[in-house]
């Protein structure tokens, strides 16, 4: 299977594109950069075919697919910078790339008659309540610019196409490039005590495993919408920090024991600072895996301990 995969440079592009490797399918990876500008991990990621491509560029999009004329497009390229979209002078980048970029893709992808995996994101929804949000729920009230913009970018997909995937995902940490684990990790070295809200509920996502369900899923014609993260139950951020550390003592660093930094839950409204409203409910109903035959993610907690050796803290 020939499978084209945009954003290789970030966290979850990396990981499909070895996971593509790993079955021996051929990978060609995207991104706006002129050559691969992800971790020079050796990985084969770093060594497969690459593409310079700005997806907002119809026309480069048209040119890009067309000639590596793929069976399947994983689509992970987005603006994914959540506060820095709510900005006046950012707002329509932020949807050139979410939407219109990604109805770009779709509408080459249909031309192709090729499968296209669109990876979303809970933002798509209010946040509201605690019942975990189904995948075939359309009750979309995104809060934010960065919600509204991948929503617009699900109905792009599904309004064109029939042979797709919308796999919608939620606080994603990866080896390659920034996320929460390592902005804690980070904080905990330098402070004696950490703010951490508690009343945002959700499941942290290992874009490792995610990658495994992605290439299971276009190995596949059982196409739809999908919520996918790490097993495990839902939490707080305040309760994943607080494994985050215990973990990372348990490793030996002693720097993240409860008596050299402190972790104090707050809500969020007492945090204050972003800028983008964040939803309270992130939990997502990912029953609709198992039903279809999918392997579930491991246990986050599982993850992260893989993770934190991945990454050598």
């Amino acid at each position: 299977m020939k499978v084209f995969v945009t954003g290789v440079g970030g966290q979850l592009g990396h990981d499909v594109m070895n996971e593509l490797a790993k079955r021996g399918h051929a990978g060609i990876g995207s991104d706006i950069t002129p050559q691969y500008s992800g971790i020079a991990d050796g990985s084969a990621v770093t060594k497969m075919p690459y593409e310079q491509l700005d997806i907002t560029d119809a026309a480069a999009v048209e040119t890009a697919l067309a000639g590596a004329a793929p069976d399947a497009v994983v689509h992970c390229a987005a603006w994914t910078a959540v506060d820095l979209a709510e900005d006046d002078d950012k707002v329509e980048k932020v949807r050139l790339v979410n939407a219109a970029g990604t109805a770009n893709i779709a509408r080459v992808c249909r031309k192709l008659d090729c499968k296209m995996l669109y990876l979303s994101t809970d933002y798509v929804f209010d946040g509201q309540g605690t019942k975990p949000w189904e995948p075939d729920c359309r009750d979309y009230r995104p809060l934010n610019v960065y919600g509204q913009t991948k929503l617009e970018g699900e109905l792009a997909v599904a309004e064109q196409l029939q042979k797709y995937f919308i796999v919608r995902i939620a606080w994603v940490f990866g080896v390659n490039g920034k996320n929460f684990i390592r902005t804690m990790l980070n904080l905990g070295k330098k402070c004696d005590t950490i703010r951490v809200v508690n009343d945002q509920i959700g499941t942290p996502t290992y874009t490792f495993d995610l990658a495994r369900l992605l290439v299971d899923m276009i190995e596949t014609e059982k196409y739809g919408y999908y919520h996918a993260t790490n097993e495990g139950g839902y939490i707080s951020w305040y309760d994943f920090t607080k494994e985050i550390f215990r973990q990372a003592e348990a490793m030996g660093h002693d720097e993240y024991s409860e008596e050299r930094v402190k972790v104090c839950p707050v809500t969020t409204e007492e945090y204050g600072v972003s800028k983008a409203k964040r939803p309270f409910n992130s939990r997502l109903d990912k029953s609709k895996l198992k039903e279809n035959g999918f392997t579930p993610l491991p246990s986050w907690q599982d993850a992260l301990q893989r993770y934190l050796q991945a990454i050598e803290i």
